[in-house]
């Protein structure tokens, strides 16, 4: 099985950064992958079996990079083997997978590899000056002149021999602490080193699946302080639902830092997640998978309603009706549907209708929306529902006749629109309403 590992060097940090402290880091890559190992001032990642979960090589790579860079990590290297991402990030050279192995690593000088920059003097004598140099020895000779580690070294990063680490177990809850460079005298410029510390908290709580609701940021006075200032402060800040957003938990952090007054200069930091809350994954669609499952589409109906209630899961039922406002009809999804069969209207009809018509301005027997409106296409007469009644607000029953001539009108603005004319006694004027818009 190839494997793809990324290590990252913080002992060679950005310039006029915080010290980085390797556990943190080490802690904040379980986000990416479980199989994570610190030594020293390195951290290593293997991510072979992460990549589809974060979208592929590229997109993993992408991630990780962003992150070391905010964290303040300027050497990163990925390699097919450990050793040689440790020994291409010495060399600044980002990509281990460009070439093989042989012809990426026999260039490099021995100050590139732990187990064999040990033995430099005596290499450099026997003249060697490249881990080609030291690969053309012979292997009898150099076991019985150097310890066992060189070997094992040089065949672990040219793939030849398996490599293993004890993996860095997540820790149960977050406490990180950061040395800052220099010395801090206002609370909002505590949010650099700040910003570091929640970028580990971050990746620690993507790793647990929990959300944060609660952090502490304390800091420690520097040495030389005034006496009634304390050893140090801290602030606690609460979010209204658990999060992982680390951006949004800087800006609150920024919010509430804006408003203390430091008693003295602060030279360290210390974060800790004081309240989290696991995620509980739910499905963020009504309509489960019907295609996984094999569910019909009437039984993923019938979940939803079970889900949602009756009165919430409705279907359109077309009703015969010369009014448009009435043609469709909403009725719970298991009602019995009618046996008549509607017939299709002629006539243009709109897309959209307004529940309640808009009355329209006229301006010299001209209807107005949005500027003059053009008559296209009509009069269609509409009329009907003398048998339609509903009970009124006072307890009688009105009726829902309507008598309308309908035109197809153009908007210079608003395009081509649906409107009618109530037909009313000669001697009184008639109005003009807006019902509907064609897409």
């Amino acid at each position: 099985m190839s494997m793809h590992w990324a290590a990252l060097l913080t002992d060679v940090a950005c310039d006029s950064s915080p010290r980085i402290n390797p556990r943190g880091v080490a802690v904040w890559a379980l986000q990416f992958t479980p199989r994570v190992a610190q030594k020293g001032q390195t951290v290593w990642l293997e991510v072979a079996q992460s990549m589809r979960l974060f979208g592929g090589e590229d997109p993993l790579h992408q991630r990780v990079e962003t992150g070391a860079a905010e964290l303040g990590i300027k050497a990163l290297a990925w390699a097919p083997t450990s050793l040689a991402a440790l020994a291409c990030a010495r060399m600044g050279i980002r990509d281990g997978f460009a070439a093989p192995l042989s012809q990426l690593l026999d260039p490099l000088p021995i100050a590139s590899m732990d187990a064999v920059n040990a033995h430099q003097a005596t290499l450099a004598r026997l003249g060697c000056q490249t881990l080609a140099d030291v690969r053309k020895l012979p292997r009898g000779g150099i076991s019985r002149r150097f310890d066992n580690q060189l070997l094992l070294a040089l065949d672990q990063a040219y793939g030849l021999r398996p490599e293993c680490y004890p993996w860095v177990t997540l820790p149960d809850s977050f406490s990180a602490k950061l040395e800052l460079p220099g010395r801090v005298d206002t609370a909002p410029a505590l949010m650099f080193g700040a910003r570091r510390l929640l970028l580990q908290m971050g990746g620690w709580l993507a790793a647990r699946q929990c959300g944060v609701t609660a952090f502490t940021l304390h800091w420690g006075h520097d040495a030389m302080r005034a006496r009634d200032a304390g050893a140090g402060g801290e602030i606690t800040v609460r979010t209204a639902q658990p999060t992982q957003n680390v951006d949004h938990l800087c800006r609150l952090l920024g919010e509430n830092l804006a408003k203390v007054q430091l008693l003295a200069p602060a030279g360290e930091l210390v974060l800790s997640a004081t309240e989290i809350t696991p995620f509980i994954e739910t499905s963020r669609s009504l309509l489960p998978d019907a295609r996984a499952n094999g569910e019909a589409l009437n039984q993923v109906l019938e979940r939803i309603e079970a889900r949602l209630g009756k009165k919430r899961v409705l279907r359109p039922l077309l009703v015969e009706d010369t009014r448009m406002a009435w043609m469709a009809h909403w009725q719970p999804m298991n009602a019995k549907r009618s046996a008549t069969r509607a017939r299709q209207v002629s006539g243009p009809q709109p897309t959209w209708i307004l529940k309640n018509p808009l009355q329209l301005d006229v301006k010299g027997e001209c209807p107005l929306y949005q500027g003059p409106l053009q008559l296209l296409l009509g009069p269609e007469r509409i009329e009907g529902g003398w048998w339609h009644r509903v009970n009124d607000a006072e307890g009688g029953q009105q009726s829902l006749q309507v008598a309308r001539d309908y035109w197809v009108a153009l908007s210079q603005h608003a395009g081509v629109l649906w409107i009618f004319q109530q037909r009313l006694p000669r001697n009184e004027a008639a109005c003009w309403y807006l019902h509907g818009i064609f897409a």
